[in-house]
């Protein structure tokens, strides 16, 4: 929204993100639902912890300058893509379809997911699909759909806190939700295809590195600018 759609304000950017990505969100986890793929009881306790850091980190998050939340944004992307790639290197058969556990590392890494993708004004999709996969031991794609819940709840949290404060773009969003839903059905058959071949969670990190690198440089360039 920032780069390419050309939204000035980064805060109207993360509340009206935050509601198009919860929507979508929603629409895609009714489709994954019926596949089997949503461990619910592993969602239901991960979003409920979450929901609270999603809050408390929304607030934090109006209180930091645009430019530098997209640059820490920057490196928390690339800190997660770090964490894939390893894991990846050290999985060579990975789990596509483990339906994990509950333990007590979930409501933990929850509640610091849903802060960070409050404080980001992100559904945080690109966060919780790892720390399901490390917290509840879920293969990729039960983590892909499992978070498509804990994405709606975070996203949700975060899109009420910034519509109080008057920064979401309504028109904008609605485009956004329209464009995601299609996205999202091509998206799924996609991820079944990579993830039965195993490079998934390598494709989803080299991705992250590329958009992480790109918003730095961008960060980097308003601030010399200033």
């Amino acid at each position: 929204m920032v780069y390419a759609v050309g939204v000035r304000d980064p805060h109207v950017a993360v509340g009206t993100s935050a509601l198009a990505v919860a929507t979508n969100a929603l629409i895609n986890a009714c489709g994954n639902a019926r596949t089997g793929n949503v461990r619910w009881n592993i969602a239901i306790v991960f979003a409920a912890f979450g929901i609270v850091g999603a809050w408390c980190g929304s607030i934090a998050g109006k209180a930091v300058a645009g430019e530098k939340l997209l640059a820490c944004f920057g490196v928390l992307m690339l800190c997660v893509a770090v964490m894939m790639l390893r894991r990846s290197a050290r999985s060579q058969f990975p789990q596509v379809q483990s339906k994990g556990h509950l333990s007590v590392a979930l409501p933990i890494v929850g509640l610091a997911t849903g802060a960070i993708s409050g404080f980001f004004g992100i559904g945080g999709g690109f966060l919780i699909v790892p720390g399901l996969i490390y917290a509840a031991g879920l293969g990729i794609l039960s983590a892909i759909a499992t978070s498509l819940v804990a994405v709606t709840a975070f996203g949700l949290t975060t899109a009420v806190s910034y519509a109080r404060s008057g920064d979401i773009d309504w028109p904008l969003a609605a485009i956004f939700i329209g464009g995601g839903v299609v996205g999202g059905i091509a998206g799924a058959g996609l991820s079944r295809r990579l993830a039965s071949r195993g490079v998934l969670e390598r494709v989803f990190a080299v991705m992250l590195v590329v958009v992480a690198a790109y918003v730095l440089y961008r960060s980097g360039s308003a601030f010399s600018l200033s």
